[in-house]
């Protein structure tokens, strides 16, 4: 099941979403300081790809995660939280979009702490 809705999120906007992040992450990787969060974009790239079949655990909050998430949060976690609670709600509406709603929900919590956040497999 987790495979045909991957191909369905890809086919209806979810490559799309994760070359946009793969560019936002190259953008990012061009200079020294913006290495950390291009990691972070790339992370988001490959949930955005394939998000059906895993989990986000967010566990790993050393002082350093804790001060990456804050300068995120504030040059553009804080957004990209609301756009994707905005699409979650929009995908929501309908039956068949709930689904993809819930995916967009997950990518709003990342949005807001991806530094020290783990992506796993589901179980």
């Amino acid at each position: 099941m987790n495979v045909l809705l991957n191909v369905l999120w890809i086919i209806f906007g979810g490559l799309l979403a994760a070359l946009g992040w793969l560019l936002a992450g190259v953008l990012c990787c061009i200079t020294i300081i913006g290495i950390p969060i291009g990691l972070q974009c790339f992370k988001f790239a490959r949930l955005v790809l394939t998000p059906f079949g895993k989990r986000v655990y967010f566990g790993n909050m050393s002082s350093g995660s804790v001060a990456l998430n804050v300068i995120w949060i504030i040059l553009g976690g804080l957004g990209l939280c609301i756009g994707s609670i905005a699409m979650g709600v929009g995908c929501c509406l309908t039956i068949i979009g709930i689904p993809f709603g819930l995916q967009h929900f997950k990518f709003a919590g990342l949005a807001l702490m991806p530094f020290g956040a783990e992506i796993r497999e589901a179980e």
